[in-house]
């Protein structure tokens, strides 16, 4: 099979997980963020992940694909532990904040989706246009990082596990791990000690990289 994919994407980070997390093999393959074409001949539309099945058929949308994998390869599904209503909360209320942060850093990330200006450029204009300009985005971290601190406070208690956040991998796994993946490209910006583990935990169980190293 293969993943196609942005690497800065967290929904394709979810698409990733399942196959990490159940020790699936995958080719991943990254699009360029101004290839429509390709994506658009595979689904009609510009959009990742897209998942390429064995038998050549193309699935877009990160919980079906998350959904068909878990639910198809492997002896038994892995994501069979509960939800939190709170946990899902705290991740509606970082998405407020977390785009305006960490869309100016991608670029700066050497990211494959990024690997030609006209990539960058194209990037930089569709995101301007929701957020305003990725220099004034930049300005804001102080106010941004304060915000998003407060949330991962609220966070904090509630994760049970490194391994899985309410102790039994779930599908708030698949949609926490990612929002709290792409905050490490976010150098201002500090984990508490179980959000930390969990994070660093579950990027290694999932193979699915951090951003700490490269963090602007």
């Amino acid at each position: 099979m293969k993943l196609y994919i942005y690497e800065h994407c967290p929904f394709c980070a979810r698409a990733r997980m399942i196959f990490g997390l159940k020790h699936i093999p995958v080719k991943l393959e990254v699009f360029l963020s101004d290839d429509n074409k390709s994506p658009e001949s595979m689904i009609g539309e510009k959009m990742v992940p897209i998942l390429q099945k064995d038998d050549g058929s193309y699935m877009p949308e990160s919980l079906d694909i998350v959904d068909y994998v878990d639910n198809n390869y492997g002896d038994s599904p892995i994501l069979i532990g509960p939800k939190s209503a709170k946990i899902a909360e705290i991740i509606k209320n970082i998405q407020q904040y977390d785009y305006k942060l960490e869309c100016p850093r991608y670029i700066k990330l050497g990211l494959a989706e990024f690997a030609t200006q006209s990539a960058i450029d194209s990037f930089v204009a569709s995101k301007a246009q929701k957020m305003g300009s990725f220099d004034e985005c930049l300005a804001q971290t102080s106010s941004l990082v304060l915000a998003v601190s407060k949330l991962l406070e609220q966070l904090d208690p509630l994760i049970v596990s490194p391994q899985a956040c309410n102790g039994q991998l779930s599908l708030d796994d698949i949609c926490l791990f990612p929002v709290l993946r792409n905050l490490t490209c976010v150098k201002d910006l500090s984990f508490p000690p179980k959000t930390l583990a969990y994070v660093t935990a579950m990027a290694k169980l999932s193979q699915v990289d951090l951003f700490f190293d490269r963090a602007i």
